[in-house]
């Protein structure tokens, strides 16, 4: 059984996600490396879930919804190595490289999410899987479980001018998540801003880099944004659902890293 008094069930968990990100690209062939995952968890009785029903959307959905019996949200991010950001930097498609990244880390995703559910189950503890993209309504684009909101309400980071969250790790990579019945300790949430928009608005990069007006002063327009993620998923429709953009994300002081000094 799981005593996650003694923390050592957390750990666990945060290095079987290493493990299986380390051994991925080896195992699955795949062309895409990424930098060390982290790891937050949320309890599934929060009253910022609920608050999901007002930021996000009304039918966003709650732990208790997924998993009756949820005691605990696992988040993750895992970032892509640098050289997928440094490709996706010039001209106004996305790079190849970006979308292969994409591509195979939700393939990865969902593949952990089912390993990490066995691993609970070894414990008599049961996991609801969530996909990690495309889960949206697509007439509203809005999402019914907000991976980055979720993932938010974990400590995992900190939301961006972007609206990207990030993360100690910065902001390029992708972020999954899965509910459990099983009791694993929250973890506290940070203090303070990550983006320097948001805390002194010295910084505006992401809104210059973004390619078709989607991001800007006025606010975010999510359906040029997905014009143009549905723009690249024509481009390269032989890899998959390849829908993305993520120029508002490379190339930016938060890519890879907090920008602002965290006090302790």
């Amino acid at each position: 059984m799981i005593e996650e008094t003694t923390g050592n069930w957390r750990q666990a968990i945060s290095n079987h996600v290493e493990n299986f990100v380390r051994n991925y690209p080896s195992r699955k062939l795949t062309r895409t490396r990424r930098l060390d995952p982290l790891v937050a968890y949320a309890a599934a009785d929060d009253p910022l879930f609920a608050r999901l029903k007002e930021v996000v959307s009304p039918s966003h959905a709650l732990p208790a919804d997924l998993l009756p019996d949820a005691r605990t949200v696992i988040t993750y991010f895992l970032p892509f190595e640098p050289a997928v950001a440094e490709s996706n930097i010039p001209g106004t498609e996305s790079s190849r490289f970006w979308a292969v990244a994409y591509v195979e880390t939700n393939a990865l995703i969902s593949e952990l999410n089912e390993a990490l559910a066995r691993e609970l189950e070894k414990y008599g503890y049961r996991a609801a899987l969530i996909p990690p993209t495309h889960n949206f309504d697509e007439e509203r684009l809005i999402s019914n479980w907000s991976h980055r909101h979720v993932a938010y309400i974990a400590g995992l980071g900190k939301f961006g001018r972007n609206n990207m969250l990030i993360t100690a790790g910065g902001c390029c990579g992708r972020i999954g998540s899965l509910v459990t019945n099983a009791p694993l300790l929250p973890t506290p949430r940070p203090e303070g801003e990550y983006c320097l928009h948001k805390m002194n608005g010295s910084c505006g990069v992401c809104t210059a880099r973004c390619v078709n007006g989607a991001l800007s002063e006025a606010g975010f327009d999510r359906r040029r944004c997905y014009e143009t993620c549905l723009h690249n998923a024509a481009r390269y429709k032989d890899l998959g659902q390849a829908d993305v953009c993520g120029k508002c994300l490379v190339g930016l002081p938060c890519s890879y890293r907090i920008p602002v000094t965290v006090s302790a």
